[in-house]
């Protein structure tokens, strides 16, 4: 048995059952998934039945075989034997490879733990209840005369017990809105405030009032210590024989 006969089998079973056992190997698993919104909600897409693969099987399920054995005109067992020795070395191709490409179907994929999973093909289908269903989007477009090629009337006229009347179209009506008394912010001026210069004005005068501040605190310093120490200032400004001649007492 080759792999395209072996993706028809699982194929045709999965149309009809919910599930097909891989004795050894996995069993696909086939659900109904309900209609879909896409293209920001503007799309409903249709039902559809969605194939995937799960590392779990029962060794008794003989539905694989079975269908194989009815095809093929073969015993159960001999059919069993088979499908056996096919998916052993399936096993072995998908553990070594790390993908086997199953025709129809899709693919049967290993990780680097050997863990199973399935990658369906974009246009598989296998729900034949959905056959003929097609997207249907909701966004509707009007065409105008200009798209048309149609010319546009003049004008519109009404027919009324008073006569006929033109009647103009709502987009060309202007509607004038009057600002209320009532709002005080209709009446309030629109050109921006330039706040820039107050701000400038008053950074000058926080660096004016720092520098006098520091000024005054050092003129306060030089008072303290002079009444501490009064000499301290003829220290600095003299030399020691000056400050001896300066102190010589008179006599």
């Amino acid at each position: 048995m080759d792999i395209d006969l072996f993706s028809d089998i699982v194929k045709n079973l999965i149309v009809d059952n919910d599930e097909v056992a891989l004795p050894g190997l996995g069993t696909f698993v086939s659900e109904l998934m309900p209609s879909t919104f896409s293209d920001k909600g503007y799309t409903i897409n249709p039902p559809y039945r969605r194939l995937s693969f799960r590392q779990r099987w029962n060794e008794e399920d003989t539905l694989l075989a079975g269908f194989y054995s009815k095809t093929n005109g073969t015993s159960l067992e001999a059919s069993q034997k088979i499908m056996s020795d096919f998916l052993e070395g399936l096993k072995e191709t998908l553990q070594t490879k790390k993908a086997v490409l199953l025709p129809g179907l899709g693919r049967l994929r290993a990780t680097k733990e050997n863990t199973f999973f399935f990658i369906a093909d974009e246009d598989l289908d296998i729900y034949p209840y959905g056959f003929g269903l097609e997207p249907v989007s909701l966004k509707t477009h009007e065409e105008t005369p200009v798209e048309t090629g149609e010319e546009v009337p003049a004008e519109t006229h009404e027919e009324t017990s008073a006569g006929t009347i033109p009647v103009v179209p709502k987009e060309e009506i202007a509607v004038e809105t009057v600002p209320s008394k009532e709002d005080p912010k209709a009446f309030e001026e629109t050109e921006p405030v330039n706040d820039e210069q107050p701000k400038m004005r008053w950074n000058y005068f926080a660096i004016i009032l720092f520098v006098v501040g520091i000024l005054l605190l050092l003129l306060i310093a030089f008072t303290v210590v002079a009444r501490l120490n009064p000499g301290i200032f003829d220290s600095i400004l003299y030399s020691p024989e000056e400050l001896q001649i300066i102190n010589y007492p008179l006599s």
